[in-house]
């Protein structure tokens, strides 16, 4: 029986596997697929910036994954400190570590109940083994302790000291449109506190998020102007966002019922299968509210209160039924896929069906997700084709602040923000 699930467990690797082991960007993301579920978040806060403050014990971080598998692997991690646009730096560990850095992959649990077998580890930042002495942007790569140079996985955060203060504000008034499409952030730096800041205008360096997205974010190196210790940031074109739309929703708590979402639920050896509801474009139709979670997802299984361990692995079928798209794919975006635009997240259009589809191996749980289409040759998603864009939407703003000095070898993350538009 355990050869039969592994041999089959390899079938689907294969067909659902989304990039190499070996890959060299600095992206979060799984790139081993015995791997699933990475889930990076601030302790205690699952809806904050995974971003720590420096020097608080009582401020950490969780990294938590599963490998589908049902021996423990030995791993371990390292820490990278990256530019405010995540490229390494190139600093050595004593220069942002107190101790060296490697940290073992120590807490571990196997699954229980569970059709498909893994093994769930979390990694908990800092701990004994990695103090962290500076602020910035960091990525946490984890390898097997056998091969060191080939990455399984490896997921960004950030520790600030939130010296600096973030005041900030979002409108659908814009400097394009009124109530039309588009949102506009305009927002504030108090430097009071901060020291070393010479020339904000070159010193400073803002970068701006929607929803988390990385392929969102805009990146600011002069205000707009100045008032005292107040680094001000208002009617800059570049701070305003497509609106896009609410994610939609579906939950796979269950294998007994469909949950919100899931039109159908099938066995077939060796797991289940659960197909949402067939989605169809949101463009040119009324706006309609929903509160979502802006991306994210959360394990749950309905009957048990250990989730972590006792939440089963699904294939979730996707389906999009529209017109084929020429001139950009279509991707699945939210935490569910990493938010990577790779084969895992693109849709495939399946001329008989007239439908964009694809299928992923899912823990059960409460997941949003939504479609961006991306040009071709692009690195941005565009919500506009399948979702649309309305003014009223509610989405999540990050604004952090790095700071580097004349000189300096690395940037400090100095200060951090987060706003919803209409509240």
């Amino acid at each position: 029986m355990v050869f039969k699930r592994l041999a089959a467990w390899a079938v689907l690797w294969v067909l659902t596997a989304a990039v190499s082991a070996g890959e060299t960007d600095t992206s979060q993301g799984i790139l081993d697929p015995a791997f699933r579920t990475l889930k990076v978040e601030l302790e205690g806060y699952p809806f904050s910036p995974p971003v720590i403050t420096l020097g608080d014990p009582m401020s950490r971080l969780t990294v938590s994954f599963d490998e589908l598998t049902e021996e423990r692997r030995f791993m371990r991690y390292e820490l990278i400190h990256c530019d405010a646009l995540w490229e390494p730096e190139g600093l050595v560990a004593s220069e942002f570590l107190d101790g060296f850095n490697e940290g073992i992959v120590e807490d571990y649990a196997y699954s229980r109940a569970t059709l498909v077998h893994y093994v769930h580890y979390t990694i908990t930042i800092p701990n004994s083994d990695v103090r962290i002495t500076e602020t910035g942007n960091y990525l946490l790569r984890v390898y097997d302790e056998s091969d060191p140079d080939v990455t399984l996985l490896q997921a960004r955060f950030g520790v600030s000291d939130f010296s600096t203060g973030v005041y900030a504000g979002v409108s659908s008034l814009t400097d394009i449109d009124a109530n039309g499409s588009h949102q506009q952030v305009e927002f504030t730096v108090d430097l009071a506190h901060v020291r070393g800041v010479d020339d904000p205008f070159n010193d400073l360096k803002i970068v701006v998020s929607q929803n988390g997205r990385p392929d969102s974010e805009v990146v600011l190196t002069a205000p707009q102007r100045l008032m005292g210790d107040r680094v001000i940031y208002e009617h800059l074109r570049p701070l305003i966002f497509p609106a896009g739309n609410e994610y939609r929703r579906f939950e796979t708590v269950s294998t007994n019922y469909p949950g919100m979402g899931v039109e159908n639920i099938a066995f077939a050896e060796p797991i289940y299968n659960m197909w949402l509801y067939v989605d169809t474009p949101r463009a040119g139709t009324p706006y309609s509210y929903d509160s979502t979670q802006h991306g994210r997802f959360f394990v749950r299984e309905s009957s048990s209160d250990r989730s972590d361990t006792e939440a089963d692995y699904v294939m979730t079928h996707f389906a999009l039924e529209m017109s084929e798209l020429y001139g950009a794919d279509i991707f699945i975006e939210g935490d569910l896929t990493q938010r990577r635009f790779d084969p895992l997240s693109r849709m495939v259009y399946n001329r008989s069906t007239g439908r964009y589809e694809q299928s992923l191996l899912l823990k059960q749980g409460a997941y949003n997700y939504r479609y961006l289409a991306v040009p071709s040759g692009s690195l941005r998603g565009e919500t506009a084709p399948v979702e649309g864009d309305f003014h009223q939407t509610t989405n999540e703003y990050t604004i952090k602040v790095y700071h580097r000095p004349r000189g300096g070898r690395f940037d400090r993350l100095i200060g951090v923000g987060s706003l919803m538009s209409g509240n």
